[in-house]
């Protein structure tokens, strides 16, 4: 199974959709595939506020441009399968956090969103916060420094154990994970990312063939950062070789829930769209 082009358009779907409590809906699309249509684009555009607008073209280069104009569209769209509101017509101001949020939904929606080369992502839930992050793990960076300047001394320690072989694949574990959390607040590295420690197990379950799903992860906190690891889930997804994108994609969630929600059963589901040309459950 692939994602669906702009050639292909036959099976998606308009239909609305409902999203349960206990559902995390996970949004993908892939900006390279709208390249050169002029006219689609064009639409884009008249989905966004002149303050969207102005925003976007003050990227200098056209690829910055384009895949801002995705962006926007993007999740303009996606939400209107939730809710009677048009795509041009959803409203957002900065949360007390600093996090964007709609304000004219009927329904408690609560999204993040992510985007690295090509592959854009957003998640959505009902009530609680919920943070993602998308890496390209082939980027050329010194991982290693940056984990022994930013990971926890347990993080640190547990990945300079691991077989050098293996050492780049925890590293964007850790880093996506860390990522998810940060945006779930909406505080960004105003939270140092030394104060709170991940344990993954390495324990998988597979979905369709198409992703590999990390979910037995745990949260702790250094003694001088105030929050609840039993009020938090996380994920890491992996993207197979059954899907067009990349094997080295990296994909992390973190939800705060309200309450203890260690033994909340959460149902993860996987979306590709085209903006305005509607979307794929994979």
């Amino acid at each position: 199974m692939t994602f669906f082009t702009p050639s292909d358009l036959s099976t998606r779907s308009k239909q609305k959709l409902t999203l349960a409590n206990n559902e995390i809906h996970l949004w993908m699309t892939k900006p390279e595939e709208l390249l050169g249509n002029d006219e689609l684009l064009a639409s884009y555009s008249a989905l966004l506020t002149n303050t969207e607008l102005a925003k976007q073209q003050r990227y200098k280069f056209a690829k910055d441009r384009h895949d801002a104009l995705i962006t926007r569209a993007f999740i303009r769209d996606l939400l209107s399968y939730y809710a009677d509101i048009a795509p041009q017509d959803w409203q957002f101001e900065k949360g007390s956090k600093d996090k964007p949020e709609v304000i004219n939904c009927p329904l408690p929606l609560r999204f993040n969103i992510s985007h690295t080369k090509n592959l854009i992502i957003c998640a959505v839930t009902l009530e609680d916060d919920i943070g993602c992050d998308v890496e390209n793990t082939g980027r050329s960076n010194d991982v290693l420094a940056i984990a022994e300047r930013y990971f926890s001394p347990k993080e640190s320690a547990e990945l300079f154990a691991l077989p050098e072989a293996e050492q780049r694949h925890r590293f964007f574990d850790y880093w996506t994970l860390k990522e998810s959390y940060i945006k779930a607040w909406g505080l960004g590295l105003a939270i140092p990312l030394t104060d709170f420690s991940f344990n993954i197990n390495d324990a998988e379950q597979n979905h369709k063939d198409l992703f590999t799903i990390k979910q037995d992860i745990n949260l702790s906190f250094a003694q001088h950062r105030v929050d609840e690891p039993q009020i938090w889930r996380s994920w890491l997804i992996y993207p197979t070789a059954a899907i067009d994108i990349k094997q080295e994609h990296r994909i992390a969630l973190s939800l705060r829930a309200k309450t203890d929600n260690q033994k909340t059963d959460y149902q993860l589901r996987f979306f590709d769209t085209l903006p305005l040309l509607g979307y794929q459950e994979i």
